[in-house]
């Protein structure tokens, strides 16, 4: 199957009750494994990178996730995750991308409407898909997305507002999630009845950011009550490289192809996980 846009993914999502696993994959054998697993169980798959991660990868990597794409089985989307400008995502979709992400959450309401429907009207002449944002996601210690302190969570009537003025093709919502991987002394709770509120009035597939180290039975709940998109960044990383770091106790290993497999099984083992909660394996039908 060819390259889509996030807006013909998360339609099928939207009408059928699952969502569509967006993975940060900034590493060949990361890229590698999600896509083997996502054609095993047949998923669609959205590859994510956000500026950070996507400005130390380079933009010679691209065409690699392009060319992978191309000859998949499955439904993929390359996203540019939490852009901060309009330059970015001009640039994203000049490398490629087929949707980006605006994120001008941390900005006051009108500005963040400003600011989006800016990026809409651009992305949408090229043919390329925008999600918004509104409300802001926590953080933990060494997240790398940002995010806040202290959860801002989504307003329904100013859900509907922002979707409607700026033309965003789907809507990443706070409902109590954070980016990166808990501390012990912190106990992630998601607000449901929030999104059952914002899923009865808003029209576009909706976002879950920060969706690692949840409890399962809150995301797979979330992903039946309106959540189309559930991005995963901390949790395929950490699969990846703690199984990484045991593979290399042993100080004779050299070569990559003794080395990187054992981390490629353990993410696919992950991204496994989060297909069975997000209830999207065996849905590609609904892209014929």
């Amino acid at each position: 199957m060819s390259l889509i846009t996030g807006a013909q993914i998360l339609a099928p999502a939207s009408a059928q009750g699952f969502a569509v696993p967006a993975l940060n994959l900034s590493d060949y054998g990361m890229l590698m494994a999600a896509f083997e697993v996502c054609e095993e169980l047949k998923s669609p798959l959205m590859v994510a990178l956000g500026p950070k991660e996507g400005n130390w990868i380079g933009p010679d990597f691209i065409p690699a996730v392009l060319s992978r794409a191309a000859r998949s089985t499955v439904p993929t989307v390359l996203h540019w995750d939490h852009g901060a400008t309009l330059d970015e995502a001009v640039r994203a979709i000049k490398l490629g991308y087929s949707s980006v992400m605006i994120d001008a959450s941390l900005e006051p309401f009108e500005r963040n409407v400003e600011i989006t429907s800016r990026v809409v009207e651009v992305a949408h002449a090229a043919g390329v898909s925008v999600e918004g944002e509104l409300g802001t996601i926590g953080k933990t210690v060494g997240a790398d997305e940002g995010g806040t302190d202290d959860i801002l969570y989504t307003e329904p009537a100013e859900a509907v507002e922002f979707a409607r003025r700026t033309g965003v093709d789907s809507l990443a919502i706070a409902i109590g999630t954070r980016h990166g991987i808990y501390p012990k002394s912190l106990k992630p709770e998601l607000r449901l009845s929030l999104l059952d509120e914002i899923d009865e009035v808003v029209d576009v597939p909706l976002v879950l950011h920060g969706g690692s180290d949840n409890p399962d039975a809150e995301i797979r709940e979330a992903c039946r009550r309106g959540i189309n998109k559930v991005n995963i960044s901390s949790d395929v990383k950490r699969a990846f490289y703690d199984a990484m770091r045991g593979v290399l106790a042993d100080t004779s290993l050299l070569d990559p192809r003794l080395i990187v497999p054992g981390a490629m099984e353990a993410a696919k083992d992950l991204v496994r996980h989060k297909i069975d909660l997000f209830g999207s394996a065996g849905t590609i039908h609904y892209y014929d």
